[in-house]
């Protein structure tokens, strides 16, 4: 927190195993990303990647070792992430958020895609999501220039799903979270792998595949449990199988 949630190795390597953890637990039912202190996360601690004369490979070693599998390990968990914006999101900050399922964010928050300050480019998926997110342009220009963006700016664009007011930020997080946590997460992870493979599949393959997930999606607890509360009139309890 005293360096804004900057991330080195180690914090990589904490929080790959992090989201490893609550992937294989059954208990788990959604999965929040939010910072702690002031900040959510600034991105890069610049102070592990001053530049060494003859070593070209120390950046694409850091974002390949610790930027990459966090991006993977999310889009891949079959459970929601709900990403929590509590202050700035800065670099890698924003674009791990952005990776997120849902992105919800104080009113006191801002992203900033600050690489082109120090002459570098976008990572951690930023020029797979952002583009598809508020188009060429805007990606474009969020990168080029590198303007801060406050969060009702970034909700109005698209990039987050909800601002909430900093004095009940916590609360409405967690309202959002046990509200995920107790819908059919077995379909929300079908959903997932449907949006996931939306970004390079064409309509018919899409159609297919909507198809087949259905099928999954129709076999499982939860739906027998939602059709049996609907036809009763009572609220269903889902179990997440």
């Amino acid at each position: 927190p005293d360096v804004l949630n900057s991330f080195n190795r180690e914090m990589a390597g904490d929080l790959q195993q992090a989201l490893a953890a609550v992937g294989s637990d059954d208990g788990v039912r959604c999965v929040v990303l939010t910072g702690a202190g002031r900040a959510f996360c600034a991105g890069q601690d610049l102070s592990e990647v001053v530049p060494e004369p003859g070593n070209t490979s120390q950046l694409a070693d850091i974002v390949e070792g610790s930027y990459n599998p966090i991006i993977r390990q999310i889009r891949a968990l079959e459970k929601p992430v709900l990403c929590a914006v509590n202050g700035v999101a800065a670099g890698a900050g924003a674009n791990l958020a952005f990776a997120c399922d849902i992105v919800v964010a104080s009113d006191a928050a801002s992203f900033i895609q600050s690489f082109s300050r120090v002459g570098l480019i976008p990572d951690s998926g930023g020029t797979f999501f952002l583009p598809r997110i508020v188009g060429l342009q805007k990606a474009a220009e969020l990168m080029m220039l590198g303007d801060r963006i406050s969060a009702d700016q970034a909700c109005a664009l698209g990039l987050i799903a909800r601002v909430f007011p900093a004095g009940e930020f916590d609360d409405s997080t967690s309202k959002l979270a046990s509200e995920l946590a107790a819908m059919p997460t077995r379909g929300l992870a079908l959903t997932k792998q449907a949006l996931n493979a939306s970004f390079t599949n064409d309509l018919e393959a899409q159609l297919t595949l909507e198809a087949t997930l259905q099928q999954v999606a129709g076999s499982t607890e939860d739906y027998a449990e939602g059709v049996d509360a609907f036809i009763n009139k009572r609220k269903p309890k889902y179990s997440g199988k």
